[in-house]
């Protein structure tokens, strides 16, 4: 299942480079948040590649699967095609690619590629790690040889007296500077550090950030991947309104607020 889910994000990325390259137009869904050729085309590569192994998929850009066809999974594929619309649209290169399998309620393997860089993300309770590839492109590869060749997650551990935190530059909400205030209470100091899309989860994962607080709006599919990844490597993805262990496939897929803590207290 993993061969399959990198192969199909890669794919995914193929057609998303496609559009990137060229004249990007841009439609509003719903709920006012965009929508390019480059979400469409990337849903159907995966989609093609994943409905093979005979597990549900929801994607962003899926069907509308209802609550009661979907409680009773026991497991099923997450993804999000195009992960970072907005950075997509500016050309910045902070989007990615997030495929997530949840079971039981949790993710226990993820998937998160960005196709400007070709860095690779995967791992999770499935694989007992988390692994990063720098440099991954499309093609024939093997997953045992991807194994050998990945570096292991984390790949830097935290400063002594100061904590890396991901945040806005531009913005931060008062619940957020509420958290660094508490933060810088205790004598640390704290450095932000700027990210788009899922790559902010990544940052904690990879320890090059120790704390993602996250009190603004998010979906299941923006963090089924990441969850999985930052757990494979022990961090903590907690929600914000239970303080457990963050669940997926509620009925409103709409996420609380959480926060990806590493272990720098």
């Amino acid at each position: 299942m993993l061969q399959s889910a990198i192969k199909a994000v890669l794919e995914a990325s193929d057609e998303i480079l496609k559009v990137y390259e060229g004249a990007i137009d841009v439609d509003l869904k719903d709920d006012k948040s965009p929508l390019t050729e480059a979400d469409r085309r990337a849903h159907v590569a995966i989609e093609n590649e994943l409905k093979a192994s005979g597990i549900p998929i929801l994607s962003e850009e899926g069907k509308n699967i209802a609550f009661e066809e979907r409680k009773n999974w026991e497991a099923f594929w997450l993804v999000d095609p195009l992960d970072g619309t907005k950075e997509f649209i500016k050309r910045n290169g902070e989007f990615t690619v997030n495929i997530a399998l949840i079971e039981e309620g949790y993710p226990s393997m993820g998937i998160i590629f960005v196709p400007v860089t070709k860095s690779l993300y995967f791992g999770g309770s499935a694989l007992d790690a988390s692994y990063k590839v720098s440099d991954m492109m499309s093609g024939e590869f093997d997953v045992e040889e991807l194994l050998k060749e990945a570096d292991e997650l984390p790949l830097m551990q935290s400063e002594k007296g100061l904590v890396k935190l991901v945040g806005s530059r531009s913005h931060m909400s008062s619940e957020t500077l509420d958290f660094v205030e508490e933060i810088r209470e205790t004598g640390r100091e704290v450095e932000l550090v700027s990210m788009g899309s899922s790559l902010k989860i990544c940052l904690v994962a990879e320890g090059s950030a120790d704390v993602y607080p996250r009190f603004a709006p998010t979906m299941e599919w923006d963090t089924g991947a990441g969850q999985a990844i930052a757990e494979g490597v022990g961090k903590e993805f907690i929600d914000w309104s239970s303080q457990e262990r963050k669940t997926y496939n509620n009925e409103n897929l709409l996420n609380n607020w959480f926060l990806v803590k590493g272990d720098y207290e």
